[in-house]
């Protein structure tokens, strides 16, 4: 069935609430963004929160210990510093700390990514932050759905995860940030992303397994998200320059599927690593290691932000990576 990534994200929602009584929804203006939540299970399985993150982050810490499946809306990636504590201190540690006697099985759903003039405390990834912590899971779909059965797996997983989804990709936060003045704001937003078939009968994407998007064997372009279509796209420039490209849309930031980083390199010997986060410390420089460290002799590039995100969009453009990058970049390794 054809859907919009926001639409797959809510059928997978109320697929998962509809099996499990125990699934709940809770967050910040949720009774007007999950109307159709609202209107099918009612007001005690989608409960709406004051505008305090710390608050009720740390309350679904506490609801799934007691045996609940909170799903918890954190609208921003940005604000997770605000509640960090909830997820690095408690959601993540209580199941080492118990020795498996306690469990957070608990979703925390945030918007990422930039690409429409927000500057960087809205429009960061975080995403290498995140995946730093033991114990929590972070993925980030591209395409509805992986979008679906991605949350599907989140939902059905007896730790704590992440769910990114990244603004471009999604409707109801394009046709937010497409108001309040803000109608001449233009967006790069990839088709296929935003709006694709979805598999019935719904079913689960297994957390930490990457996925080719297109075969290739001079080189590899590995990344995630929105970045997932940029590379495609360069691939197909590339193409037009006898160049194979392998696209690797890796799905899940933790677990890493390093198997599929391996193949990848073992395979055409060049990786170029596309990254939406902070190169340093983060994604882009994990997986360098985990190829370094497979004695896999490969040259290695990435590119990505190494600075706050600036306000104005020329800046933006030129900080955050794009078609045109990865096809840069990609060709200069080529060429090495």
């Amino acid at each position: 069935m054809r859907m919009t990534f926001s639409q797959a994200i809510e059928e997978a929602i109320a697929y998962a609430m509809a099996q499990d009584e125990r699934v709940i929804v809770f967050g910040e203006d949720v009774h007007l963004l999950r109307m159709n939540l609202l209107a099918r299970f009612g007001p005690q399985r989608v409960m709406n929160t004051p505008i305090s993150e710390s608050a009720f982050l740390g309350a679904a810490v506490g609801a799934a210990m007691a045996g609940l499946r909170p799903i918890v809306e954190v609208m921003l990636v940005d604000f997770i510093g605000v509640c960090l504590d909830a997820l690095l201190n408690q959601a993540a540690k209580v199941e080492a700390f118990s020795g498996g006697r306690w469990r957070v099985p608990m979703v925390v759903r945030a918007s990422c990514g930039g690409g429409y003039g927000d500057a960087g405390q809205h429009e960061q990834c975080l995403w290498g932050l995140l995946a730093g912590i033991p114990g929590l899971a972070v993925v980030v779909p591209s395409n509805p759905a992986d979008a679906c059965g991605l949350m599907l797996a989140s939902i059905l997983n007896n730790s704590p995860v992440v769910f990114l989804e990244h603004k471009l990709l999604s409707d109801y936060w394009l046709l937010y940030l497409g108001s309040g003045g803000r109608k001449n704001v233009s967006f790069d937003v990839p088709s296929d992303g935003a709006e694709g078939e979805v598999p019935l009968p719904l079913s689960a994407v297994p957390i930490g397994s990457a996925k080719v998007r297109r075969a290739g064997k001079d080189i590899a372009i590995i990344t995630l998200g929105v970045s997932v279509h940029r590379a495609l796209e360069a691939a197909e420039k590339l193409w037009g320059r006898g160049i194979e490209a392998e696209v690797i849309d890796l799905r899940s930031v933790s677990p890493l599927d390093s198997e599929a980083i391996l193949s990848a390199a073992a395979k055409t010997r060049r990786v170029l690593v596309v990254d939406e986060d902070y190169l340093g410390f983060g994604l882009s420089g994990e997986v360098a290691a985990i190829i370094s460290s497979s004695g896999i002799q490969s040259s290695f590039a990435r590119i990505g932000p190494l600075q706050a995100i600036p306000y104005a969009r020329h800046l933006e453009d030129e900080v955050l990576p794009g078609a045109d990058d990865i096809f840069r970049a990609a060709f200069d390794l080529i060429q090495r």
